[in-house]
C-alpha cells in the first residue's frame, strides 16, 4: 500500500477518493467536488489515501495548527474490511504530524476530531463498511486515546447552507498529558472558530455553542 499525497483536483486519485467519500458518508459532510480546489493548494491542508493497486482504498484528511501545537483529523475513510487500511492510515498519519510539527519549530500537544454518535446516526450505512460503523469506530478512536468533550455539539453544514448538523461528538486526544481530565476551553473556542471560518454561513445554535465555552474554564473530557 502506499501513502499518497492529494494536492488538486486534477489528481488522478481524487476523483476515487472523492466518490469514497460520497459513499460512506451523509451528503452535508461532503463538500462538492469543484470546491475542493482551492482547500487542495493550501499546504496546511494534508489530504492523503492508500493505494492499493491503483485503486484507492482509504483516505485521511488532516491539518496541524501551529499557533495552537494541536491537530485535527478531518476524515478517516476505510473503504474495504480486513485489509489493515485503519492501521496504516493512523501510523501514517501521525510520523507525518509529528514532522510538520517538528518542522514548524512546535509540537503536536493533542488532536481533536469528530465522531458519529451512533445512537444519533442509526440510519446511516456508511457505505457497507463494518470498519467505517459508528460503533467500532468509536472504539477504534478510544484505543487510541481520544476521549469525548462534555458538549452538546453542533456543526455547520459542509453544504455552506447554514444548517445545523447533529449526531456528532466532538473528541480530543491529550498527547502532551496522556492522563488529562480536561481540555482549556478557550483553546476549543479558538479552534472551532479558525476551523470553520471557512464556511460563510453557520447556525445560531453553533453560535451559542462558542460563545458558552467562552464562559468556561475547561471542558471535562468523558469515555467515548
Amino acid at each position: 500500500m502506499d501513502y499518497h499525497r492529494i494536492t488538486a483536483i486534477t489528481d488522478p486519485y481524487f476523483a476515487q477518493m472523492h466518490a469514497l467519500m460520497q459513499n460512506v458518508f451523509p451528503v452535508e459532510e461532503v463538500l462538492a467536488y469543484e470546491l475542493w480546489a482551492e482547500p487542495l493548494q493550501d499546504p496546511g491542508i494534508r489530504v492523503f489515501v492508500a493505494v492499493e493497486q491503483g485503486k484507492v482504498v482509504g483516505a485521511t484528511e488532516y491539518r496541524y495548527y501551529p499557533d495552537l501545537e494541536i491537530a485535527m483529523t478531518d476524515f478517516t475513510i476505510i473503504g474495504q474490511d480486513g485489509k489493515g487500511i485503519g492501521p496504516f492510515l493512523a501510523g501514517n498519519r501521525m510520523a507525518d504530524l509529528r514532522q510538520v510539527a517538528s518542522e514548524a519549530g512546535g509540537k503536536l500537544n493533542g488532536m481533536f476530531a469528530e465522531i458519529y454518535n451512533p445512537e444519533l446516526s442509526e440510519g446511516l450505512a456508511f457505505g457497507g463498511v463494518k470498519a467505517m460503523n459508528a460503533v467500532v469506530r468509536r472504539e477504534v478512536l478510544a484505543h487510541l486515546g481520544y476521549l469525548k468533550l462534555d458538549l452538546d455539539y453542533v456543526h455547520p453544514s459542509w453544504q455552506i447552507d447554514g444548517e445545523a448538523v447533529h449526531g456528532l461528538d466532538f473528541c480530543y486526544m491529550p498527547l502532551d498529558d496522556a492522563g488529562a481530565k480536561t481540555v482549556d476551553a478557550g483553546l476549543v473556542a479558538r479552534f472551532l472558530e479558525t476551523y470553520y471560518a471557512v464556511l460563510s454561513e453557520k447556525p445560531e445554535s453553533w453560535f451559542r455553542m462558542i460563545e458558552g465555552l467562552k464562559t468556561r474554564e475547561s471542558v471535562a473530557l468523558l469515555p467515548i
